[in-house]
């Protein structure tokens, strides 16, 4: 283990135990992180316990902004709006590159230092002029998982898309369909994000489509409505079913047999990390020379103590 990840893992283990909160003030450096979530999706509420954290631990003021619907036009404005504010640093969402890199390479032209987290990529991190990425390539993963899932028999599947907006989720479903060796087609849905019409359309699907093979859900969005829908069908613990992200009933279906694994990103680390590289480079001139992937790791059902203890806070 290098000085670096030395440093990072004595800080985090030294840390205490922070509740997330959407502003925590300090003295010093002032960083926003702007996400593409909406207010509903509880997955965030992991990265903002890591930015209050880090932002405690390194003394300086740390802000979390996002557009309430997740509509990126809005995102659009906020990132706007949070360079106009004079921050020292922004950390950010890729999600869609069309529509959020005018205003993330204006905020660099302006003199703002920016680190891409989550979504997007390392190389069009660096097309924007981003000192950094630090996050999963979400095509890379969802290959992965298909390798898996082939590796386990499977060969056709539903992906449940609850962000079809965003590239970043579709790559997740194309790298799967390309793992396995077969055509994404219409084995992807459009399932929305209100919890009852994803229940709704898995079950449309799986009946329409009796010999689909697996389910893949791309977060606790579509993944928790999805186990309501395979239980209400009788299918939970007979479909092979795997998913990205974690949350609390995404780790009870592990559990439970439901659901054969969930591919952590560890968004506590894509907040965290932005934070600490930021007020290191803005205070002594120092920055990692890679980008940081923050996943793909596989959690099943045999290491679950830590993750089910920090589910939906840390993990």
């Amino acid at each position: 283990m290098n000085a670096f990840w030395k440093t990072m893992a004595a800080t985090a283990v030294a840390a205490s135990a922070l509740m997330g909160a959407t502003v925590a003030q300090a003295e010093g450096e002032r960083y926003v992180l702007v996400s593409h979530a909406p207010d509903s999706d509880s997955w965030w509420n992991t990265i903002k316990n890591g930015l209050a954290l880090a932002g405690e631990q390194m003394g300086v003021t740390v802000e979390y902004r996002n557009p309430p619907t997740g509509d990126l036009a809005d995102m659009a404005r906020i990132i706007e709006q949070a360079a106009a504010s004079g921050p020292d640093g922004i950390i950010t969402t890729l999600a869609d590159p069309d529509v959020l890199s005018g205003p993330i390479r204006a905020a660099v032209d302006s003199g703002i230092d920016v680190i891409i987290i989550n979504s997007g990529t390392p190389d069009q991190a660096r097309e924007v002029g981003a000192l950094m990425y630090v996050g999963q390539p979400e095509y890379d993963a969802g290959y992965a998982a298909g390798l898996r899932a082939a590796g386990d028999g499977v060969g056709s599947f539903l992906c449940v898309n609850h962000y079809i907006s965003s590239p970043s989720s579709t790559e997740r479903c194309q790298g799967f369909a390309d793992g396995l060796g077969v055509d994404l087609g219409n084995q992807m849905i459009d399932s929305g994000q209100d919890p009852s019409e994803i229940q709704n359309r898995v079950m449309a699907y799986l009946n329409a489509n009796p010999d689909t093979d697996a389910v893949l859900t791309l977060g606790p969005t579509s993944a928790d409505p999805t186990i309501l829908a395979l239980e209400e069908m009788g299918l939970a613990g007979d479909i092979y079913f795997g998913t990205f992200d974690l949350g609390e009933n995404i780790v009870q279906g592990i559990r439970d047999g439901v659901i054969q694994w969930g591919i952590d990103q560890q968004p506590y680390l894509q907040a965290y990390l932005p934070i600490i590289v930021m007020a290191n480079y803005h205070r002594f001139g120092v920055l990692p020379g890679n980008n940081i992937n923050s996943g793909p790791g596989f959690v099943t059902a045999d290491g679950l103590e830590m993750v089910e203890q920090f589910a939906g806070e840390y993990r």
